[in-house]
């Protein structure tokens, strides 16, 4: 007889895929790379939803300014419903749309997973052709909850070209391909793979190395889907909340219709 546990996982109700980005390294611009992933499948008439999972540092309402925004949360016959912030047409939940920005999110990391499932399972997502979820760095509970609990159709690795981030992003990469829980790794996408100055769209600069997510592509045999380059226009934008004016970049918007075609090869609506 078999000691080891079946996980039964969810599906969430109207939600046709789930798309998990993980990095397993802060600083790699993760989150920038979902919403902007996300702002694209609206663009391209995707139903779209987009949880930060990132309990301890949310990035969400600064990327599409909605920090001054609140959930209506409903309570009907002892259930809780939360209905989501709508901005870009993109269903948002985060943590952060919640609590006080300056405070700290003081959860050990039960916790912190406890409440991120309250976010995905109290919700009102409706339909939703694709709901994205931003996890935060590491590999801990969040992580681990999501695969144990969650029907996940993918993920998507993001890394930089530095070595010191692609060591601990194969581990995210292990992690995910971990035969009792894992999820198919849709492929790496390596971001800030070079400096390109606005006003010189001809010039590279690379600041963090080469060939790093290749590399890691290569050596776990998945796709690269792209590589993303980093100019002060994009930073600033993103500061402000303007992910459309990110998506008018050169090159931006191309980059992520050829992700998401590469998507909808693995996970059709």
């Amino acid at each position: 007889m078999s000691c080891e546990k079946e996980f039964v996982k969810k599906v969430i109700p109207g939600v046709k895929n789930i798309i998990i980005v993980a990095s397993g390294k802060g600083g790699v611009g993760k989150s920038t790379v979902a919403a902007t992933l996300a702002t694209s499948l609206v663009m391209q008439g995707y139903s779209t939803g987009l949880l930060d999972a990132d309990i301890y540092g949310p990035s969400l309402p600064v990327l599409f300014d909605i920090q001054e925004s609140r959930p209506i949360v409903i309570e009907e016959a002892g259930v809780t419903k939360i209905e989501p912030i709508i901005r870009l047409g993109i269903k948002l939940m985060s943590i952060g749309l919640f609590i006080d920005p300056v405070k700290a999110a003081i959860w050990r990391g039960p916790l912190a997973a406890s409440g991120m499932k309250q976010m995905i399972d109290q919700t009102e997502w409706g339909e939703l052709d694709y709901l994205i979820i931003d996890t935060p760095p590491g590999t801990g509970d969040i992580h681990i909850s999501l695969l144990q609990e969650y029907n996940i159709g993918g993920v998507i690795i993001v890394t930089t070209p530095q070595t010191l981030s692609t060591g601990d992003v194969q581990k995210a990469i292990s992690l995910y391909s971990e035969t009792k829980i894992g999820v198919p790794v849709l492929g790496v996408i390596e971001n800030m793979s070079w400096f390109t100055p606005e006003k010189h769209p001809e010039e590279k600069y690379f600041l963090f190395g080469k060939g790093g997510g290749e590399s890691l592509a290569k050596r776990f045999n998945v796709e690269l889907l792209a590589q993303i380059p980093l100019n002060e226009k994009i930073c600033e934008e993103c500061d402000y909340g303007k992910l459309l004016a990110v998506l008018e970049s050169k090159g931006i918007k191309d980059t992520f219709a050829n992700i998401i075609k590469k998507i909808n090869q693995e996970l059709p609506v």
